[in-house]
């Protein structure tokens, strides 16, 4: 039954849970994709920055800086064209999928606001049921996707300086005096890969936090797209707590 159908009925009784396809292929793909490249762009950009292998011999043979360098390259490209990926599928993909469920536009989107910060809070027992983000974790991703935008362009204004001739990745070292030169941008980059790795745990907390309280396979729906949300949920949108007369949209 669509969402458009469940919306014209009334909210049936009890909570009973329908299976709901919430994440498509490509915003699983990445979102995995992401996680890896960052977690492959942490180890490696550490090592750059502080080297902590002492490695022993003829530096041709066992040139290590060099190959963290080129992993952490193409680790960057992967990071990237996903991230692009994930921002066209803002406005191609379905309706938890839009940039609309991470920008807050709706009033009543905005109206679930406080409700979800006094679940974070516990002060409220259970959250207001968005199916798709709720809009305390859209506007987190807000601030995410920024810092992805800084450290893309940033990591490409330190590749610039070390590219070799010819590179069209040059070209960005154009970029350099807008972050105040290299030194600054690397401390940009560095900073802004902690704040990643921040958001991570917290994201996986929270991940966590929402699958048990509202046992709708939160974690596991990155893996197989499926939640299992109260109908009602559907219905009403997230919007448990407040009058349901101004909240019968279903946009999730």
């Amino acid at each position: 039954m669509t969402t458009a159908a469940l919306a014209a009925e009334p909210a049936p009784p009890g909570t009973e849970l329908v299976r709901v396809y919430v994440w498509e292929l490509p915003v699983r793909v990445t979102h995995w994709l992401i996680v890896l490249s960052i977690v492959v762009l942490s180890v490696t950009g550490l090592y750059i920055g502080h080297p902590f292998l002492v490695v022993t011999g003829p530096s041709s043979g066992r040139f290590v800086m060099g190959t963290m360098r080129v992993v952490h390259l193409y680790a960057g490209i992967v990071f990237g064209l996903a991230v692009l990926a994930r921002i066209v599928w803002m406005f191609t993909g379905n309706t938890y999928a839009r940039w609309d469920k991470l920008l807050p536009v709706r009033h009543r989107r905005r109206q679930g606001i406080l409700p979800t910060i006094a679940f974070y809070l516990f002060a409220l027992r259970k959250p207001p049921g968005f199916v798709g983000h709720n809009p305390v974790a859209g506007l987190a991703y807000v601030a995410v996707f920024l810092i992805y935008f800084v450290e893309i362009t940033t990591g490409l204004t330190l590749h610039a300086a070390a590219a070799h001739l010819g590179s069209p990745l040059r070209a960005f070292a154009a970029l350099a005096p807008f972050f105040g030169g290299l030194q600054t941008a690397r401390w940009i980059h560095h900073v802004g890969m902690w704040l990643l790795i921040g958001f991570a745990i917290h994201h996986v907390y929270s991940s966590v936090l929402m699958s048990v309280v509202e046992a709708n396979a939160t974690v596991e729906s990155m893996f197989s797209g499926y939640k299992f949300v109260p109908r009602e949920d559907l219905v009403y949108s997230g919007y448990r707590f407040i009058d349901r007369r101004d909240a019968r949209d279903g946009d999730g």
